[in-house]
């Protein structure tokens, strides 16, 4: 039997997207490599990028047809994917739009009958269709659509007219999950390190996971009780509360994180990744204290365009598996994930008798509305 190609392509910083289409033999196959990573929500595995990943690849899984980055069995599919891509990092959209919007593409490309000249409204429309036969939500359906028609203007070359047809996913409307205060210090209580800390920082701030894990030094504004979130959804920079509580462990670790950066400058590294073109404007501001990652990554990567060794932020997923094993063990049956921390940092303060516009500021929601709900499940 002939299975599905394994496909492997550019994820984050310092990381390899393998997307394994499932027999036991791979699954098997993928446990053997180091640094291994599996990505529930969007089904996929991810593999450190350093200079041996690709060689370690072809040799794991050799036998089995292995589609490595830049390679495509049709030249013009492929082209397509490279210029999504290209159109994606041109509007500064963030790596999770580009990983999502490929991945639409090449999906739809496999999936389509005839070459990629002949496709339009009409593929399209079965495709979406052929989405909510498989039982997707609206919200992953919608994604798609948005991820297509980008896709179609911006890889293919031509827009897509009146989409006809669909058989559209009922959106359902879902009540936010909101921890009590006492839920919240169970938690947060048995959580240790730098994950206590960020989860400290989503419920005393109201920030989102990713702008937790993006903060960097230069954004703690110590003096006015503050900090700055940049560049956060929307592409909006807002300030937001900087809990007094946590000024004594942030120090406190941010002092072992200096001093890690320090050792890095010593063995000639130090660098990190800088938002556009700051690079070039300012060559040596990757390595200046005020830049570096609050939570940093334990381990370096290579970057694939200027062969520097830098240093990520703490990747995401290692909040979210300390969170969820502190609520399992604290006997919280709630099905709360990190972003819960968020909600309830609004719903909290609106007990507390905070008024709907200040709350709507510090979670970066400048939309007008008078009920107080509709912040709580909006966040």
């Amino acid at each position: 039997m002939d299975h599905p190609p394994i496909r492997v392509e550019p994820g984050e910083p310092g990381r390899l997207i393998v997307r394994l289409p499932y027999t036991p033999e791979r699954l098997a196959k993928i446990k053997t490599v180091p640094g291994r990573r599996w990505h529930g929500p969007e089904k996929y595995w991810s593999v450190p990028d350093d200079p041996g990943a690709l060689a370690r690849l072809s040799t794991v899984f050799a036998g089995d047809r292995l589609e490595l980055p830049g390679s495509s069995p049709d030249p013009v599919a492929g082209s397509a994917l490279d210029k999504v891509r290209a159109a994606v990092r041109a509007r500064r959209f963030s790596p999770h739009t580009e990983t999502a919007y490929v991945g639409w593409t090449r999906r739809f490309l496999d999936s389509a009958a005839g070459p990629v000249e002949s496709l339009g409204e009409a593929d399209v429309a079965r495709f979406l269709s052929a989405l909510t036969e498989s039982h997707v939500s609206a919200s992953t359906q919608n994604q798609a659509f948005n991820a297509l028609l980008f896709a179609f203007e911006h890889g293919l070359g031509r827009k897509l007219e009146r989409i006809e047809g669909v058989v559209r996913a009922k959106r359902t409307e879902r009540l936010p999950v909101v921890l009590s205060k006492e839920e919240v210090r169970a938690v947060l209580g048995r959580m240790r390190g730098a994950p206590r800390l960020m989860a400290t920082l989503l419920y005393g701030s109201g920030l989102r996971l990713m702008e937790c894990c993006r903060l960097r030094v230069k954004d703690l504004d110590w003096g006015m009780h503050q900090l700055v979130v940049r560049s956060g959804k929307g592409g909006k920079d807002r300030y937001t509360t900087l809990p007094s509580g946590l000024y004594e462990p942030l120090r406190t670790h941010l002092d072992e994180v200096r001093r890690q950066h320090r050792e890095d400058l010593e063995k000639g590294l130090g660098h990190v990744e800088l938002p556009g073109a700051l690079v070039r404007k300012y060559p040596n501001a990757d390595k200046e204290w005020g830049w570096q990652w609050v939570f940093p990554a334990t381990s370096h990567y290579t970057d694939a365009e200027t062969g520097l060794q830098r240093r990520h932020h703490l990747h995401e997923s290692v909040l979210q598996r300390a969170f969820r094993e502190a609520r399992i063990s604290a006997g919280i049956i709630k099905p709360a994930g990190c972003h819960a921390l968020r909600h309830s940092f609004a719903t909290h303060l609106m007990e507390d008798g905070y008024d709907i516009r200040t709350i709507q500021e510090l979670l970066g929601h400048y939309v007008a509305g008078s009920v107080m709900c509709r912040v709580v499940v909006a966040v």
